[in-house]
């Protein structure tokens, strides 16, 4: 019976003229005050710029409700629509079959997926740990469509989101991976995507995973519509990997780590890629920007 958990588990988962230069203007006035964090939470965590751990997964602190897993003794099933998880830890894998869940506040072992066989669900995930740092799991850490994740901490995972059908947004969530032997570690990856992909202001981190594609790797055909904007990514064998959808590509207000990628920084579509405002950077230990090395062009066929 296990061996089938684990089976559907696997399933679920189944690229002028110039001018003269106008005179010097007065000074621009000085900054009195910093500006406000980019994320700030209710129990006070924030992030300056882009996430981090410390403003994403569960609250610190915050007490947690373990839940038994009741399947197989691998996942915790959840069959009630509309219901709400609400700062539980569950030990174990967590199987959405049913619309309309909320998951807030807690701490999820394994993987979060919304599959059972060719049907899945409309959930929500917010201010929650996906994973643990004790192994890499080889699915991916929140699947598979129809989801909104804010704010969420994934972490011990070979992939971090897969994307394998419509409305699919992902916000203010930090990504660590990891690999094993034979992994094609990705941060997000769409396969069997559908329409509607917003990867928007999240960090990738892949430096230290060594089976890997990319932080963003979101070639798949059968996607369309797909935007990823203001995001923090490093690692990969090209960092940046956005072609092949239908409909907008749009990759705009991107930040890459300066020299983190094995063969190269990007792969897109750059005739059909609204391609804008993407950044080389360098970063400290704590994911803050210290110094814009230049433009990240666009590179690839096509």
């Amino acid at each position: 019976m296990r061996g089938r958990v684990l089976l559907l588990l696997l399933a679920a988962m189944a690229p002028v003229a110039c001018q003269a230069a106008p005179p010097p203007g007065p000074p621009p006035p000085t900054r009195t005050t910093s500006p406000p964090p980019a994320i700030v939470r209710p129990d006070g965590s924030s992030c300056p710029d882009h996430p981090t751990p410390a403003c994403t997964g569960a609250p610190r602190g915050l007490p947690l409700k373990p839940v038994q897993l009741d399947t197989e003794n691998v996942a915790f099933r959840v069959r009630t629509a509309g219901a709400v998880l609400d700062g539980v830890h569950i030990p174990g894998h967590l199987l959405i079959h049913a619309d309309d869940v909320t998951v807030r506040n807690s701490v999820i072992d394994g993987d979060v997926i919304n599959a059972d066989g060719p049907q899945s669900f409309r959930f929500t995930i917010t201010d929650s740990t996906v994973g643990t740092t004790a192994k890499c799991e080889p699915l991916p850490g929140i699947g598979q469509d129809k989801y909104r994740a804010t704010r969420v901490l994934v972490q011990g995972h070979s992939d971090g989101f897969r994307v394998s059908g419509d409305d699919v947004e992902i916000r203010d969530s930090y990504v660590k991976l990891c690999s094993r032997p034979g992994d094609h570690s990705d941060g997000i990856q769409a396969y069997n995507g559908g329409k509607g992909l917003l990867f928007h202001h999240n960090t990738v981190d892949q430096r230290e995973a060594k089976d890997i594609t990319a932080p963003i790797f979101l070639v798949d055909e059968k996607s369309e519509d797909v935007v990823v904007t203001d995001n923090l990514v490093m690692g990969g064998t090209y960092s940046i990997q956005v072609r092949n959808a239908r409909g907008r590509q749009v990759v705009r207000g991107n930040k890459l780590v300066d020299r983190s990628w094995v063969y190269g920084p990007v792969d897109s579509e750059c005739r059909r890629t609204e391609w804008a405002g993407n950044e080389l950077v360098t970063i400290d230990a704590n994911y803050r920007v210290t110094s814009i090395v230049g433009p990240l062009a666009c590179a690839g066929e096509g």
